[in-house]
């Protein structure tokens, strides 16, 4: 093949699942947060595979998302929608029976109005200053509000990949200076929160990046692998340059293999002379600037001559490109391109 190979494994984004929610306890449901197309790794099959696995309950940042995933789901598995009830977005939250996540006076009245008796959850602004209602705002609301049996009330953490930042323990006591004593369920967590403790878990957790092997989990099952073809290879002379710009030159002579791939796909200029990849066991450095659609890399010390060259497995997360990035894995996740060629494994886990 002449693009990557992209391989998701599936059990192991299951396996991730039932360890995080093996985390809480077992009067804590644990949902799926499978939004930007499941981090970029197709809603659809991720989605059935969480829903075999024993998930019910899944949130999206859109209704648009929530279409996707109830046509792949079907009827029954109740889907979330973190931007709340959107204008336009009436007949795909009554059609699909999506819940949105109520954010503000003007998205109360929208849905009361547009659907009443239809489920809604609630959103409240613990500190973070991005979505949902703020004290002043809920207080005014709460009483209208509670009698109509919202199905959730939710925040969301900021600082949760920092076990010791204040702010965690800030946003704790806000949510339970807002919502102590109601009789609906709650949600605080999602993947770093559910790691802070059972303080922190409620009656719902939400994890998202730690089913894709992402950080702050560091104990997830890796989800991603990419292989990347080698389209040649050349023997270049001391003293020659690879690429553009000419940002590398060879001290010695070395031989250099061209791999498909590039920032078209999602690898990220920054990796440039600072990543490597992989043949088996054995690292190989990226030499000169990543390109749009081929990267050099270094295989003098080769025995073998590679067809493919690996970029991420369990030697290479997408969380040490990051790193070397400048970056966050939820971002190399998420713009993994779509020229390579996606295989989706089970029985690897």
């Amino acid at each position: 093949m002449s693009t990557g190979r992209l391989t998701i494994d599936l059990d192991a984004v299951v396996a991730n699942w039932r360890a995080l929610d093996a985390k809480s306890g077992a009067e804590v449901q644990t949902a799926a947060v499978v939004k930007a197309d499941a981090y970029g790794l197709g809603v659809g099959k991720v989605g059935r595979a969480l829903a075999a696995a024993g998930a019910r309950r899944f949130f999206v940042a859109a209704a648009e998302e929530g279409a996707d995933l109830r046509e792949a789901l079907g009827p029954g598995p109740e889907i979330s929608v973190f931007s709340g009830h959107m204008s336009g977005d009436t007949d795909m939250v009554h059609d699909l029976g999506l819940v949105p996540m109520l954010n503000s006076v003007e998205q109360v009245t929208r849905h009361l109005e547009a659907l009443p008796g239809h489920p809604f959850g609630i959103q409240l602004d613990t500190g973070m200053n991005r979505l949902g209602m703020e004290p002043a705002e809920w207080a005014a609301l709460r009483d209208i509000l509670l009698p109509q049996n919202p199905r959730l009330i939710m925040s969301h953490l900021a600082c949760a990949d920092e076990p010791d930042h204040p702010m965690n323990h800030q946003q704790l006591s806000a949510f339970h200076d807002m919502t102590d004593g109601v009789q609906v369920p709650r949600s605080l967590a999602a993947t770093g929160g559910i790691l802070l403790g059972p303080d922190y878990h409620f009656d719902l957790t939400r994890p998202g990046i730690g089913l894709y092997g992402g950080f702050p989990f560091e104990d997830a099952q890796t989800v991603v692998h990419l292989d990347l073809p080698v389209i040649q290879i050349r023997d270049v002379a001391e003293g020659e340059t690879v690429g553009y710009s000419n940002t590398w030159r060879a001290e010695r002579p070395s031989r250099v293999a061209t791999v498909a791939a590039g920032y078209a796909d999602g690898l990220n200029r920054h990796l440039s002379n600072q990543a490597v990849m992989f043949f088996e066991d054995t690292p190989c450095p990226i030499l000169g600037r990543v390109s749009m659609d081929m990267i050099g890399v270094d295989v003098t010390h080769l025995r073998d001559t590679p067809k493919f060259l690996t970029m991420l497995s369990e030697q290479q997360t997408v969380d040490d490109l990051a790193e070397i990035a400048g970056t966050i894995g939820y971002e190399f996740l998420t713009q993994l391109g779509h020229r390579y060629h996606r295989h989706y494994a089970r029985g690897r886990a």
